[in-house]
């Protein structure tokens, strides 16, 4: 073995460099004693590894005289010896109970790692993202669905004196109390129809673009410059297909909706006001999502850089990183959500109250000329921010920013969070079904 050889050329330059001392004198230093104490401390020291591995007896590594520790590098007769690297074997107590062995590899051997979650099977990534983050979507937003319904409310330009609240627990306990429990939760059917797909094709996309641009931009490494791009190009598709979901549940979130279910709410939209009212709010949408997840997806890598550098299946740095930068996202971008969510409810008395600010009807008519601006509508985002300003000044741009923030802390940690455990789970999953393969197929041989 080549432990065994290693001995015999150490002791055949021992014999060669050191002569046979007269009788009564004292023994020169052995030539390459340095070397021969490496050696003493591979064969026989550092826990046993000689003793352990290669069965080196206790007699012949004490008829050895080496001596001083082992300093780098290792020379044999003016020659320099290459470092030795040995892979050792997961197996508990192997070193002669000395404890167990706690790495796989001692030395750059090719050891069967962990798998590493973030760089998911080749062929099995789009689809691993894409059923990790339908999931995480209907999650975030089940759970969370009764704080949205009080953020839509709070949001409200002209409330009905009965929907007047003074803060999130408030507006959740008149609700219930005057409402009914299940109150709260009317139109989660519709929200969790849509956010299934939409964030399939959110986390999807927004993964394959950060590892393309990322390795364009800085290869090797991360890039905010990316991460924020991909989650710009991200939101284009998450919107699409959410949109349709987010009017019908925002409709039957106001206070006294007339819809009682889903599909009457969308046939009572379709029917009076056509199918470009399920995209009114696109462009909005959009314009607030895009510098939202923009914000929120760098935050988030930034956090994990600072929390996770490693890059690790961590479950508490990726609800931390992922409530900061919800919080951060959702706080900046209030204003264009308050646009939006005029947009959506289309609000009968703040309509009114913009028709009769903007445009006083003759005398015997009342405000806007009789019944004809009764039938007006908000439309565009620059509609929108014209109507809040005049009914709100600027306050009105931060109404619902409470209960904004509220939503968002704990809806983007349960995001994060139910993501990151479903793509290690799968990749783990994936990782042992793959590695089983190899070995029954090495036991066949």
């Amino acid at each position: 073995m080549e432990a065994d050889a290693f001995v015999r050329r150490r002791r055949g330059t021992m014999t060669e460099e050191a002569p046979v001392p007269p009788p009564g004198s004292s023994p020169p230093p052995v030539a390459g004693a340095s070397a021969g104490a490496e050696a003493r401390w591979l064969l026989g020291g550092g826990g046993g590894i000689g003793r352990g591995l290669w069965g080196i007896s206790e007699s012949s590594r004490t008829s050895m005289s080496f001596i001083s520790p082992p300093p780098p590098p290792l020379r044999l007769g003016g020659g320099e010896l290459q470092k030795v690297h040995f892979s050792c074997v997961a197996v508990p107590n192997l070193l002669g109970g000395e404890g167990d062995l706690h790495h796989r590899d001692c030395g750059g051997g090719g050891g069967d790692d962990e798998p590493d979650y973030e760089g998911l099977p080749v062929g099995a990534s789009t689809s691993t993202h894409m059923l990790a983050g339908a999931v995480a979507g209907i999650m975030e937003h089940c759970l969370m669905f009764p704080i949205d319904c009080v953020k839509t409310r709070m949001q409200s330009l002209q409330p009905d004196p009965a929907a007047r609240y003074r803060n999130v627990m408030d507006a959740l306990r008149r609700i219930v109390t005057t409402e009914g429990v299940l109150r709260p939760i009317r139109g989660l059917n519709a929200t969790a129809i849509g956010a299934g797909p939409a964030h399939a094709l959110y986390f999807a996309c927004y993964e394959k673009l950060k590892k393309t641009l990322s390795d364009a931009i800085h290869p090797g490494a991360n890039s905010h410059l990316a991460n924020g791009a991909a989650g710009c190009v991200a939101t284009l598709l998450h919107d699409a297909a959410m949109n349709p979901s987010e009017v019908v549940k925002q409709r039957m979130q106001m206070y006294n909706s007339p819809y009682r279910g889903v599909l009457e709410c969308v046939r009572a939209v379709w029917a009076a006001e056509g199918a470009a009212a399920f995209y009114r709010s696109y462009t909005t949408q959009l314009t607030m999502n895009v510098p939202f997840q923009a914000l929120h997806f760098m935050t988030y890598e930034y956090l994990q850089e600072l929390l996770n550098p490693r890059r690790q299946y961590n479950p508490s740095s990726h609800m931390v990183s992922g409530a900061l930068a919800g919080a951060i996202a959702a706080a900046a971008t209030t204003p264009l959500d308050v646009c939006k969510t005029l947009l959506n409810t289309q609000e009968s008395l703040t309509i009114r109250s913009s028709s009769s600010s903007s445009h006083p009807g003759p005398q015997g008519q009342g405000p806007g000329g009789g019944h004809k601006n009764n039938n007006r509508q908000i439309t565009g985002l620059a509609h929108a921010f014209r109507t809040v300003y005049r009914l709100g000044g600027l306050q009105g741009f931060l109404k619902g920013v409470q209960a904004r923030v509220i939503y968002q802390m704990p809806s983007t940690a349960i995001s994060w969070s139910v993501y990151e455990f479903f793509k290690y789970g799968i990749t783990k999953h994936q990782h042992e079904k793959r590695r089983a393969q190899q070995q029954h197929r090495e036991a066949e041989m």
